[in-house]
């Protein structure tokens, strides 16, 4: 029942939007992201906004409440479609469940723009995403480097489904595999995208594995949560490396709780998004592919220009 009710507020609210839009005149831009919890969401919809003053278009922003709840995203991209908007920008929660519905925007002839994580179908305009296997290849350089190429990893992943974060996950396997043969990687479980069950499976792996040396984190959530099980063990050798960021996150590598984090640039995913789907309306090539390089964080740099221009964008300006 609760979620029903969540579900007829946000098509409610998405249809207010429809209307207001309408009035305006302007092409409307519908921008679904995965979920509208984390900072990172938040961060999408700021450069999506920031794009929409730059070229006069609309955003109709909405997602679902939990990054898990495909059935909700495919309800509100199927709004998006019946209402007719100009263009969609979708981060699919799931690379296979939503290809039905991106293909039917297709066919509608309405371009979509896929952002953050692949889907599989080839009918979108634009993938506007980290390299997020060259991602998870970095976490890796940077375990061995800081195991000094020895010791047991565990890993915290996100969720069966979700390109993005499988992607890094597989990068940062196979690269421990291929240049770190003896660190081992002595487990794996899935935080589904939740700080709480985060925070569970890692305390349950550190339980079960008393010797393991080091963690990998794939998403935010993820990150939070097996931080905070590392921060409840007083004692703990463990050396973390974490994936995305937040004020709490940035201000756990700065106190030497974790030693790193792998951050990607969402603010811009959000603006290049948006950019590529006004772009393939106005009819100009757009290219199929759009990677954006992720960055290592560490004590050493997280003060510098360089990494405060990605980590502390003025998400008041647009999105208040």
């Amino acid at each position: 029942m609760k979620r029903n009710t969540f579900m007829r507020g946000a098509l409610a609210a998405a249809a207010l939007s429809f209307s207001g839009c309408a009035k305006s005149g302007k092409r409307r831009i519908a921008v679904v992201p995965k979920g509208r919890a984390h900072l990172f969401w938040q961060s999408v919809h700021a450069g999506a906004v920031k794009a929409s003053r730059e070229l006069k278009v609309d955003i109709i922003w909405n997602g679902p409440a939990t990054e898990t709840d495909y059935n909700g995203q495919i309800q509100i991209v199927e709004a998006m479609i019946n209402q007719r908007v100009d263009a969609i920008v979708l981060a699919p929660i799931d690379k296979k469940v939503m290809v039905g519905v991106v293909d039917r925007a297709h066919n509608a002839k309405i371009p979509v723009v896929i952002f953050d994580s692949g889907i599989d179908t080839e009918n979108y305009a634009s993938l506007v995403a980290t390299d997020n296997y060259a991602a998870g290849q970095l976490a890796a350089d940077r375990m061995g480097e800081i195991l000094d190429g020895k010791g047991k990893v565990m890993v915290v992943a996100v969720q069966p489904g979700a390109a993005s974060t499988m992607a890094r996950e597989s990068g940062f396997e196979d690269q421990v595999k291929k240049k770190f043969p003896e660190i081992q990687i002595v487990d794996k479980r899935y935080g589904m995208a939740d700080f709480a069950k985060s925070l569970q499976v890692a305390e349950n792996m550190l339980t079960a594995i008393p010797d393991a040396n080091g963690l990998f984190a794939s998403n935010e959530s993820s990150a939070v949560g097996a931080a905070q099980a590392l921060k409840g063990r007083k004692d703990s050798k463990v050396k973390m490396v974490g994936f995305d960021w937040s004020q709490t996150l940035l201000a756990d590598v700065r106190a030497g709780a974790i030693d790193s984090l792998v951050i990607q640039n969402p603010m811009q995913m959000g603006y290049n998004s948006v950019i590529a789907a006004v772009e393939k309306l106005d009819g100009k090539e757009v290219k199929k592919d759009q990677p954006l390089p992720p960055k290592l964080v560490t004590k050493e740099n997280i003060d510098s220009a360089e990494v405060k221009a990605q980590v502390e964008p003025d998400l008041k300006k647009y999105l208040e």
